[in-house]
């Protein structure tokens, strides 16, 4: 195991963490070198002030995949992984573009949004399942699109002091609200009322991947699901930082190859 990537991951997002330690062992490393490129493009927005600034940094990572050799922590094993054929660069490039969707958090409707989720959070897990070697990778998505909808509930709070709003403008004008009236007051009733359409939308995304059953060596992809349904389930109570439920849950899900109730 790269133990530098391994550290990065544990330390920055470590759900995705948990989740990795149950994929087989000769293809964890390229998992957990996917998740700390997805950390490394989310950085892109945090750390960045403007959109532009943003975008500059994405595409850094874009020329990375497409090729160009980087002296970096992170894009020299990605580099590796790519071209030992443990990572598909169309799906990283697709990651890449709902990032660049993210800089600008600007989504007009509740599609929009949708189609950002699938492509995001949705598209990280397709990334999983290839470099696990699934045979149909697309069938991840709806798992991954769902834990994006559970962590972007999470994440409200920090989102909001960041000054960002990543929900549709048609679901918060729903709750008579816009996107910098909901940043500045993200616990008050209205706000609160778009986030349990949120809640709604991501257990529509469980109610599908639960109807998708993955091959056992892919099961890591999908895990994430798992905390994004105990989320779900008991929002706004959710544990933050994550309690020894939550890690027995994925831990059960790992071992029966049940990750989600079939519906």
């Amino acid at each position: 195991m790269n133990e530098a990537i391994a550290a990065l991951v544990r330390r920055h997002d470590p759900d995705r963490f948990l989740t990795a330690l149950f994929a087989p062992p000769q293809r964890r490393d390229a998992l957990l070198t996917l998740y700390a490129f997805n950390h490394e493009l989310a950085r892109a927005r945090e750390v960045a002030s403007e959109p532009p600034l943003a975008l500059i940094r994405l595409q850094w990572w874009r020329e990375v995949v497409e090729g160009e050799t980087r002296r970096h922590e992170v894009a020299a094993p990605l580099s590796e992984a790519i071209a030992a054929g443990k990572l598909n660069p169309a799906d990283l490039l697709a990651i890449i573009e709902a990032r660049e969707a993210e800089a600008y958090g600007d989504f007009e409707t509740l599609a929009d949004w949708r189609g950002w989720l699938l492509a995001g959070a949705g598209g990280l897990a397709v990334a999983a399942a290839f470099a696990l070697g699934a045979p149909r990778p697309a069938e991840a998505r709806p798992f991954g699109a769902a834990y994006g909808a559970a962590g972007l509930l999470r994440a409200t709070g920090v989102l909001a002091a960041q000054g960002t709003c990543l929900l549709p403008r048609d679901l918060l004008a729903r709750h008579g609200l816009s996107a910098e009236a909901f940043i500045d007051d993200p616990a008050c009733a209205a706000a609160q009322a778009a986030l349990r359409d949120v809640v709604r939308e991501g257990r529509l995304l469980l109610a599908e991947a639960g109807r998708t059953a993955l091959p056992r060596a892919a099961a890591a992809a999908a895990l994430p699901a798992v905390l994004a349904r105990r989320d779900l389930a008991c929002w706004p109570a959710v544990a933050v930082p994550r309690r020894l439920g939550d890690r027995l849950a994925v831990t059960f899900a790992a071992v029966s190859g049940r990750i989600l109730p079939r519906t």
